[in-house]
């Protein structure tokens, strides 16, 4: 079955659950809908599960007892974006964290084919090739000092399976009960690529209990391209209860070469649930994109999302 049709399957799934408790006034009895669902979620955990166990007995040590056992988690979200000049538009994205107790927690394994410099789930649409976003496989080894350090080192394979280095440090400051400062500073090294770095602030105000505001600026610098690529967004995220949120939001991209110039800018208001089941969640966002290549003329789309995570952690 192909990728989309699954998606589809899944989507129209979780409408049919949210219709029925709508109708009824009460929730669905998830154990007992859909059956399959509990198969697949299953089998996926259980063998991300048994990956983690078989890497974390390379540094097993003979007469230590040890108290964990290694875990492992994935997440999984395919995503149907059309907009106007641009239909067929799919993103499909995987990550895969594997922790390793019998290094103190010191050692993680990340499998991904996304860019890990960008948070799942905060991509912007309609994105190019000029930075190499169409082969993102990313496959490393990350290490810590200690668990809870804001500093972390990692070497592996990434961008068409070039060799690099990395370390990166991230860092929170309370500035007042309710305003939440991140910071996060990267440096790094690809065999092609060569030299290059990231650095963003977040800023985060809780308005109320239910009600976040942020504003996101990241700036990124590569030798390859000789120039600074910043993205900044302001964005709006509302919790109406534990399966329900709504992000609005107003994203800008733009590159400092050959002047510091506007590239792309959208609005969005992305509507995310959580449907079936705890691990499964679907999303629906209308956006409008603005491109510079497409003389800033407004393109309307609608993202379709389905999202899952499996593990045991």
């Amino acid at each position: 079955m192909k990728i989309k049709h699954v998606f589809l399957l899944l989507l129209l799934s979780a409408s049919h659950c949210q219709g029925q408790e709508n109708e009824q006034g009460q929730p669905p009895q998830q154990d007992k809908q859909f059956p399959w669902l509990d198969d697949m979620h299953k089998n996926i955990a259980q063998s991300v599960q048994d990956t983690a166990i078989w890497f974390d007995d390379f540094f097993f040590l003979d007469g230590v007892m040890h108290q964990e056992v290694a875990q492992a988690e994935a997440r999984i979200r395919l995503g149907w974006e059309p907009r106007t000049r641009e239909l067929n538009q799919f993103q499909n994205r995987f990550r895969v964290r594997v922790r390793l107790p019998n290094l103190k927690n010191r050692l993680d394994i990340v499998l991904s084919d996304y860019d890990d410099e960008v948070a799942l789930g905060n991509e912007r649409l309609g994105r190019d090739d000029s930075f190499g976003d169409s082969d993102r496989l990313n496959l490393a080894l990350r290490w810590r000092s200690r668990p809870n350090s804001g500093f972390s080192h990692r070497i592996g394979l990434g961008r068409g399976l070039q060799t690099y280095v990395k370390s990166r440090y991230r860092n929170h400051y309370s500035l007042t009960p309710d305003a939440l400062l991140r910071i996060e500073g990267s440096i790094y090294y690809y065999s092609d690529d060569g030299f290059g770095s990231h650095f963003s602030t977040k800023f985060d105000y809780s308005a109320n209990a239910d009600t976040l505001y942020r504003f996101d600026n990241n700036f990124y610098y590569r030798d390859r391209t000789k120039d600074w690529l910043w993205r900044h967004s302001w964005q709006s995220l509302h919790q109406f209860d534990r399966k329900t949120a709504i992000i609005s939001g107003y994203y800008i991209e733009g590159l400092s070469q050959p002047n510091y110039q506007l590239n792309e800018h959208y609005v969005s208001m992305r509507w995310r649930q959580n449907a079936l089941r705890e691990w499964l969640f679907y999303e629906v966002e209308p956006f409008i994109l603005w491109r510079r290549d497409e003389h800033f003329s407004p393109s309307y789309g609608l993202a379709l999302r389905v999202e899952g995570f499996f593990g045991h952690t």
